[in-house]
Parts: C-alpha cells; structure tokens; sequence
C-alpha cells in the first residue's frame, strides 16, 4: 500500500484505506477526534453539522448489519446525506461494471464511498479509479484490511489502558483469515505497542507472519501468559477450504478462551473481539459476558471513530474543530 495513495499533499488524508504505511500522528488524529465524539450518541440530539451537505455513499458488495449500520450511523450524526446502495439488487448484478457503478454515482456529487467487498485490494482499486474529488473508506476488503475495526480497537485499548508502549497484546484464532488481524498488527506497532502477539494453530497462521514483527505462539498457555489484551478473533468458516480444522468442538477445546485460559493473562487484561462472535466457539459465553470483556464498548466506539474518520478526510482536519461535538 503505497501511503501517497492515502495521504495527500498536504499531509492530509484523502483515503482510509488501510492502516499500514499511515504515521502515528495521523492514527492518534483519529483517536484524539473519535474522543470528541464519544459523547455525541448520549444527547437528546445525536447529531454535529459538521458534514451538512456532504454525500456519503455505502457501497456494500457483501453482507454486513453491524459495520454497515455504524457507517450509517456515523454519516447521520455528522449531519451528512446517506445513500446505502444493496449491490446484489443494482445494475452492478445485471452485468454493469464497477467502474460504470462508480461513474454513475460521481456524476451525482457525491464525496465519500464506503466500501465493503469481499475480494482483497477493491477499495485500493476504487481509489485508484475514482474521481478527484471522491474519497474511498475501506469497511473492509477480502482477507486484506479493515481499518477502522483496527482503530475503533486502538481507541478500546487507549481509552481503558493508556499508554500503548507498556501493552503485551495477543491477537488469538484465525489469523490466516483475518483483515482485522492484519489491520490490527500494523496499528499496533505505529502506536508503539510492547508485544504483539499471534495464537493459532498452524493451519491458521500465514507463512512469513513474523515479518510483521510478531511472536508467533501455536498454545494458548504460553501465548496468553502476563498479556494486557486478548483479541479473540471470528472463526471465518465461509473463507476456509476444508481441512484447516477438525471441528469446532476441538477448535474451542485447544483455542477458545475460557476462564481458566483468561487467568493466565494479567489480573486486568481486556476481552476483545471484532464480532460476530460464535459463543462455544472462539470463546465461552461467560467470558464474553463477563467483566473482563470489552465487546460492546467496542461497538459503541465503533461509531465515535467512523465519525472521526469521515470527519477528518472530509474537511474537517483538526480535533479542535471536532471539539465542538462536545
């Protein structure tokens, strides 16, 4: 990912589309504005003019409640006007082209295209192909990257933890799988984390991983051992082509969290996961209900940090003029 792609001539961001190659004053940018936000969604009226008169198009090409209805609920409050566009029911499905789909929708003025699609590097290619003045977020593309998941988890992390430079964080399960793994590890090392972290079996661990600069552990006992945070990631059955598991019994036998798996890590140590989650599967049901785990919160700041990013690429590039959202 070149970040020129992303970042404009000015320094500023023109497209999220990936966390690797961004510097770390323009991820805590993100984090420092998600912060004037977190309020907003508490008032009698949820909503900042920050972005009246901007478009904002959802261009989900695979199915998605939460992600999407966050997007959707970000726009809204930042007082832009929302189009969610079903792609399976568009003239994309009846054999027009993406680029044409695209073109149809910037004669239209619109500013920003959130994109969802299943095949890895789709958003870079919209990027590429779009009108000058269209930004593209990634809402997640293929097993390649999923940005604002990753920062919604930083923001989780920094909020409730501080200072990333002292964090041992394990990122558990389907790695191989994972946007959100991928995201999350270059993120994690721009924001200066101690450790990083990957527990999986064999079967879900991508060759050459530790090239990211991760520790690689294939059992949960010496992998979750003094950790701050446990990310438990989603089983990605649908990506899997049969034989990486035996079964979801013997997955969560060597791999789920459960209690005794959580005492192994600190005292004070966050439960994460990027949802959906499968109970029984990646993790006990009173894991994630209990009081380690973090997983609304998450969901809840999932919204303050698409703010942030729409925000921010849409012109509203300092935290203090956020800081009016107070």
């Amino acid at each position: 990912m070149r970040p020129s792609l992303q970042v404009d001539e000015n320094g500023r961001l023109k497209h999220f589309l990936s966390t690797e190659g961004l510097s770390a004053p323009i991820l805590t940018q993100i984090l420092d504005t998600a912060e004037s936000f977190v309020g907003v969604g508490e008032r009698a009226v949820k909503k900042v003019p920050l972005l009246r008169g901007k478009t904002i198009v959802n261009l989900f090409f695979e199915p998605s409640t939460r992600t999407r209805t966050t997007f959707e609920l970000a726009a809204k409050r930042l007082s832009a006007d929302l189009l969610t566009i079903n792609i399976a029911a568009s003239s994309a499905s009846k054999g027009e082209s993406l680029l044409d789909t695209l073109r149809n929708l910037e004669s239209m003025h619109c500013d920003m295209f959130v994109v969802r699609h299943p095949e890895s590097g789709a958003a870079h290619f919209i990027a590429q192909h779009a009108a000058p003045h269209v930004s593209v977020l990634n809402a997640g593309d293929g097993r390649h990257a999923h940005p604002t998941q990753a920062l919604l988890d930083m923001f989780t992390i920094r909020r409730l933890r501080g200072d990333f430079t002292r964090l041992r964080v394990a990122i558990v399960g389907d790695i191989l799988h994972s946007r959100v793994a991928r995201s999350e590890i270059h993120a994690l090392t721009t924001l200066g984390a101690a450790e990083i972290r990957v527990v999986a079996p064999r079967t879900l661990v991508p060759a050459q991983v530790e090239g990211l600069g991760v520790r690689v552990f294939h059992d949960m006992q010496s992998g979750l051992k003094d950790v701050d945070v446990i990310v438990m990631l989603r089983l990605q059955k649908e990506r899997m082509q049969g034989g990486l598991l035996p079964s979801e019994h013997e997955y969560f036998r060597f791999y789920g969290l459960t209690r005794e798996r959580l005492a192994l890590a600190r005292p004070d140590a966050l439960v994460m996961h990027p949802g959906p989650l499968n109970r029984g599967v990646e993790i006990a049901s009173d894991v994630a209900d209990g009081p380690s785990s973090v997983i609304l919160q998450q969901v809840g700041y999932g919204i303050a940090v698409r703010m942030a990013v729409m925000s921010i690429i849409l012109g509203s590039h300092a935290a203090g003029t956020a800081g009016g959202a107070h």
